[in-house]
């Protein structure tokens, strides 16, 4: 488990971009943290790191978002409101983790039983400054 702190959403910008350098096809991404914590604006970091150009917003209506990078396409979730099995089914999530892209994850909390053993944690929180953020980043077998 690594922790760090970012003083500002361009520091935690950077810090995902920086972070997107170890990233491969395949790779899953699950963000931990409330509304409000910098996980679009981490997304923003990854998309920008793996040479991607496109406008990231929170897949909050949309489900999932996809962006195109050099290395992979790339889907963002958000699982705010999959509560079933059913639900998650109904999003084509099994599908995205056979083909080749990254997942990042929000609300990862909602499927945690689904998610893939290679899966890395990424939690966000708020520091003692309102936009100091505490970033920790772990993997599936330190749980």
């Amino acid at each position: 488990m690594q922790t760090f702190i970012t003083n500002s959403y361009k520091e935690t910008e950077e810090f995902a971009s920086n972070f997107s350098k170890n990233l491969r096809p395949g790779d899953v991404i699950a963000y931990e943290g409330s509304m409000g914590m910098g996980k679009t604006v981490f997304t923003r970091g990854i998309i920008k790191g793996l040479g991607g150009d496109d406008v990231v917003s929170s897949p909050t209506f949309a489900l999932v978002n996809e962006y195109e990078t050099p290395l992979c396409p790339v889907y963002h979730f958000d699982m705010y409101r999959v509560n079933t099995y059913d639900d998650l089914y109904s999003t084509g999530f099994f599908d995205y983790l056979e083909n080749g892209s990254i997942l990042l994850i929000e609300w990862s909390e909602n499927i945690y039983e689904a998610l893939p053993e290679n899966t890395v944690f990424v939690n966000i929180s708020k520091g003692e400054e309102e936009n100091k953020r505490t970033i920790t980043i772990r993997t599936m077998a330190e749980e």
